[in-house]
């Protein structure tokens, strides 16, 4: 299995739901990990920059036609990108990785694009509320049984967050990554929910 984490960003992507797992894997509390478990990788439509709703540019390893078909994980990050005709392309992407059997995570309206187009019916899930889901998914979307109304969840291999749960987001797809031992990836969520100074009181 290839250790890559793979970072679906679409056009006006919201740069901030990457940050925190992002960063967990690529450093420690100390300094950039010398060795780490797995590899961030960013996925765009073409090669070319792809432009965040603040304006930064990234430049992708993948474009759609040239990303790898091994990688431990894929993350499509929320954005106004999916509502727009290019997000039509992510679906056999999607679909593929889901039958594989591969890691699947999905934050703010990219949770309500899996709704769209069906993959959520299976599993239990969250996202920008029930009612977004229903109008994004329409017809195709028949589980709102299946909706908990949390900041993520994680079912199966699939993890879904709104768009204020990037840490819990975090959280949910380290745990299944196995990227820490649950000590690790609980304190680091509490590091940085909680902050340094109510963690790390002065007597």
């Amino acid at each position: 299995m290839s250790n890559e984490v793979l970072y679906i960003l679409l056009p006006d992507y919201a740069a901030h739901e990457a940050v925190f797992l992002s960063q967990a894997i690529a450093s420690d509390e100390y300094a950039m990990k010398k060795n780490p478990k797995y590899v961030n990788k960013v996925v765009a439509p073409t090669l070319e920059p792809v432009k965040s709703i603040g304006g930064f540019r990234t430049m992708p390893d993948y474009s759609f036609d040239t990303m790898p078909d091994d990688y431990a994980a894929l993350v499509l990050i929320g954005g106004f990108g999916w509502s727009t005709p290019v997000a039509e392309r992510v679906v056999p992407i999607v679909k593929k990785a889901v039958e594989g059997g591969k890691i699947v995570g999905a934050i703010c309206n990219a949770a309500s694009f899996m709704a769209k187009h069906g993959f959520l019916n299976a599993v239990k899930h969250t996202g920008n509320g029930l009612d977004q889901l229903k109008i994004w998914g329409g017809e195709n979307y028949t589980n709102p049984d299946g909706y908990i109304h949390a900041q993520a969840i994680s079912d199966g291999i699939m993890v879904t967050a709104n768009g204020s749960a990037t840490l819990e987001f975090a959280k949910e797809l380290l745990t299944l990554l196995e990227n820490d031992t649950p000590e690790r990836i609980e304190m680091y969520y509490q590091f940085n929910k909680q902050g340094f100074c109510n963690l790390f009181s002065i007597e």
